[in-house]
């Protein structure tokens, strides 16, 4: 068991670094002084809290920054390697047929995968609904601000009322 500066023993945990020195404790320290140096370090606790929870955020935010950027270059890349898999398939397409039909074969195919994929596109979209709940909600919201506005009783809107 070793001993640090301290002079107490080595009990084998980390040992931890106050991000500020500690003030020797003045025991003739009254209540009031003491709630305010209370307040002041659970503040500047809450702003340290605050400034690593941002550091952490802004990092997080650049990966994912990064990592978009590298899923962009994937689809452009995918993108453009298309033309090449087309060009491709025309290409096997003139081992049996003349060099005409086999590029007119492949697009009316390219064609035929572009309306359908339009197709379910469009039938997507259409499912789409508006979002009632949150429309009622703000509905309400507005209501009540109107009738808290007017100084009105808020019958209408009933706090205790299902959305």
């Amino acid at each position: 068991m070793t001993t640090p500066r301290s002079g107490r023993p080595d009990s084998g945990a980390v040992p931890s670094i106050p991000m500020v020195a500690e003030p020797d404790v003045d025991r003739s320290a009254s209540l009031g002084n003491l709630v305010k140096e209370a307040s002041t370090q659970v503040s500047t606790l809450v702003r340290a809290e605050i400034e690593l929870a941002k550091l952490e955020v802004t990092k997080s935010v650049k990966q994912g920054a990064i990592g978009g950027g590298f899923f962009a270059a994937a689809a452009a890349t995918a993108l453009f390697s298309l033309f090449f898999f087309w060009f491709m398939v025309g290409e096997i397409f003139t081992t049996f047929l003349p060099r005409w039909l086999a590029f007119t074969i492949v697009f009316v195919l390219m064609v035929l995968i572009a309306a359908a994929l339009g197709y379910l596109g469009v039938r997507r979209v259409k499912k789409v609904k508006k979002p009632e709940q949150t429309i009622a909600s703000l509905g309400q919201t507005a209501q009540a601000l109107k009738s808290a506005a007017t100084h009105q009783p808020d019958e209408q809107v009933g706090v205790n009322q299902p959305r």
